[in-house]
């Protein structure tokens, strides 16, 4: 069996892309620090603003109920013609988008209905739906 005579060479670890990095993080944050002096130096007065309201989301739909016997409800509370018109005014006044469906019996007379939507077009209200049903088909 023969002998080693010769050493094998001592596996050695390249440490010059290791270096490379830690020399590259040591400018960026020597840079970013110079940086963040700078911005200090400058001498600038930001406005303040009042405390702000937070954002409300939008109101649902108001709904408007007409009964056959010419009964009309906004949410089912029972109105006349004029308070519709001044709950749904008062109404889109905090919020002009204000949407309004109205949801007529179909046994009940046309004039009913049409008064409600007059009442919507006078209080301003320009989402507008009226609610119908559409037959279902068999397949």
């Amino acid at each position: 069996m023969p002998l080693k005579t010769q050493l094998d060479e001592q596996p050695t670890l390249n440490l010059t892309s290791l270096i490379d990095v830690l020399f590259l993080l040591i400018m960026f944050f020597m840079l970013g620090t110079k940086f963040a002096q700078f911005d200090k130096k400058i001498k600038l007065e930001v406005p303040t603003v009042a405390d702000g309201k937070a954002l409300s989301a939008a109101p649902e739909k108001r709904v408007v109920n007409v009964y056959q016997t010419g009964q009309v409800t906004l949410d089912g509370q029972p109105v006349n013609l004029k308070e519709l018109t001044a709950r749904l005014a008062s109404a889109r006044s905090q919020y002009k988008d204000l949407g309004v469906l109205v949801r007529g019996d179909a046994e009940g007379d046309f004039k009913n209905v049409a008064g409600v939507l007059n009442a919507c077009h006078q209080a301003g209200i320009v989402r507008l739906a009226v609610a119908v049903k559409t037959p279902t088909r068999e397949r």
